[in-house]
């Protein structure tokens, strides 16, 4: 039988990854931008993004698939090798296609063939990608490391090898191979968990359905996440209104990486026990998700709120003031996507639910996209952010339909009153404070933020909050194994 594993470290554990995923660009893109100049990173960029085409078609939706199937077998060793060996084969089929396909139309010949046939290593790598299956048993920690240590390794090699325009090629080179090796490295563990295993009747095609339906939320999804920025490029001439939008988007998909993060651990957590037939301990996740994303989603959304006036100028620096007022509408998101992480990546689709995961999220890109055709053309890029907040919540309110046996509404209210009046009152003492500290910006969002988490946690404490002393004595734990050690 397998060991227990630990939500708390898968958590970190991805959370860390996570946000070094996004850390990172910040650091080589402005020394990228000047080294290989716009035209360099553009061709990169519209190279790539073809690549990533084959790479999504030829992969069907894999990853989330084969981490749930994998979950649903974690006690199972010889239903989990066979399932592990048909998602394998079944993933190289599709995606040796995918690659013939790309070759012919893009890697033969052409203006730019030399940087796609460098690009076949990505879609080799995603043949060869087998993360899904490490984490679909909760090892984590495996997949983070080699994640980790393949980012930092090619990120270093571009700042040592990449020195002029002439780099491009070199640069592809780092990013392709780097996530090829990344990928086979992981292969090394296999034999561990296969030793003495035989298999028989295998059926690669039986999963073709199932993945299919698995596919289409994710293109959606896809679609969902690029469509306001293609419009507001389509539909305005000042492509200065895309740049305050993506500006406002980074800062808060950051913000949502801390809240969400927590759904790819739980995931395989969520199929293990829908398999073993405990209805009420999924129940009991989901609970838990819920208080999570209320902890942590309302103090973020106030705080990013109320320091944003600072936070613009010393991130981004001058010439990105429409960019506070978009981090302004688009912060609910924050909740909002958390609350649906919950509800559809961490319940629906564990527990075989994707038709009603599929059609929340289609329904959602239809309300994205009429919305924005409207409110772009009314008010720019507020008018997408706008829209992003209005569909997320059409999402939301769809998927919230879907749990309403296992969790009413009136419990969610409930169960977020304190964490909301807590952020809430976090925000309030944050906008006096600012009327009455007098230092230089930097200082004043810094007091703005030490400020805020005092009285946020300060409230939850007073209130005697579960989860915040939950962490708490988790904390003290981890201090007194350490003074021991």
């Amino acid at each position: 039988m397998m060991a227990k594993k630990s939500v708390a470290k898968n958590y970190a554990y991805n959370l860390t990854y996570q946000i070094l995923t996004l850390i990172l660009p910040l650091i080589t893109t402005p020394y990228i931008s000047r080294v290989l100049g716009s035209e360099g990173i553009g061709i990169y960029g519209y190279t790539y993004s073809i690549a990533t085409y084959f790479i999504l078609f030829g992969s069907l939706g894999v990853a989330l698939y084969g981490q749930r199937e994998i979950a649903y077998a974690q006690e199972n060793t010889e239903k989990r090798m066979k399932t592990f060996v048909e998602i394998v084969a079944f993933r190289f089929i599709t995606m040796i296609i995918a690659t013939i396909i790309y070759a012919f139309f893009f890697a033969i010949k052409g203006e730019y063939s030399i940087y796609y046939r460098i690009l076949t290593f990505e879609l080799l790598a995603a043949a060869v990608d087998i993360s899904w299956f490490f984490q679909g048993l909760e090892e984590f920690k495996k997949t983070v490391i080699r994640n980790i240590a393949v980012r930092l390794i090619s990120v270093s090699l571009i700042f040592i090898i990449v020195k002029t325009k002439q780099d491009l090629v070199k640069f592809v080179w780092i990013y392709s191979l780097a996530d090829f090796i990344g990928n086979l490295s992981l292969w090394v563990y296999l034999p561990k968990y296969f030793k003495g295993q035989k298999i028989k009747d295998i059926s690669v095609y039986r999963h073709f359905v199932p993945l299919i339906m698995l596919f289409i939320p994710q293109i959606s999804n896809q679609v969902y996440n690029h469509l306001d920025k293609t419009m507001i490029g389509k539909i305005i001439v000042d492509k200065n209104e895309v740049g305050y939008y993506e500006q406002a988007q980074k800062v808060i998909r950051l913000l949502i990486t801390v809240v969400t993060s927590l759904g790819v651990v739980m995931i395989p957590k969520m199929a293990s026990t829908f398999a073993s037939g405990d209805k009420e301990k999924v129940n009991d996740y989901l609970r838990r998700s819920f208080n999570f994303v209320f902890f942590l989603s309302f103090p973020l959304m106030f705080g990013i709120i109320a320091i944003s006036k600072e936070f613009v100028p010393i991130f981004f620096g001058a010439g990105y003031e429409k960019t506070i007022i978009l981090i302004n509408i688009i912060s609910p998101i924050i909740l909002l996507m958390g609350v649906a992480n919950v509800i559809g990546t961490q319940y629906l689709l564990p527990t075989k639910k994707q038709k009603e995961y599929t059609i929340s999220v289609t329904i959602g890109l239809a309300v994205n996209f009429v919305l924005n055709l409207v409110l772009i053309n009314l008010w720019d890029s507020v008018g997408a952010s706008i829209a992003t907040v209005l569909s997320q919540l059409v999402v939301d309110l769809l998927q919230l339909r879907n749990i309403k046996n296992e969790i009413p509404m009136k419990q969610l209210i409930k169960m977020s009153s304190k964490y909301f009046f807590s952020g809430l009152a976090m925000f309030g003492v944050c906008v006096i404070l600012k009327q009455f500290i007098h230092l230089n910006i930097a200082m004043s969002m810094i007091m703005q933020m030490i400020a805020g988490a005092i009285v946020y946690f300060g409230i939850l404490l007073v209130l005697k909050d579960e989860f915040l002393f939950m962490f708490l004595n988790r904390g003290m734990q981890i201090v007194k194994s350490k003074i021991k050690k």
